[in-house]
């Protein structure tokens, strides 16, 4: 999928370090920054 700058992003659920789930729909409204890092024990 392909978006431009100003699109919306397609709704999805991750789980958060708290184990909690989190939608992206749940934060409409609020900046979103997405940071990913490897568990510690997988190669980088």
């Amino acid at each position: 999928m392909k978006l431009k700058v100003g699109d919306f992003a397609p709704d999805f659920t991750l789980s958060s370090h708290l184990g909690k789930d989190i939608a992206l729909t749940d934060l409409r409204g609020s900046t979103v920054v997405l940071a990913f890092f490897p568990m510690a024990w997988t190669p980088v």
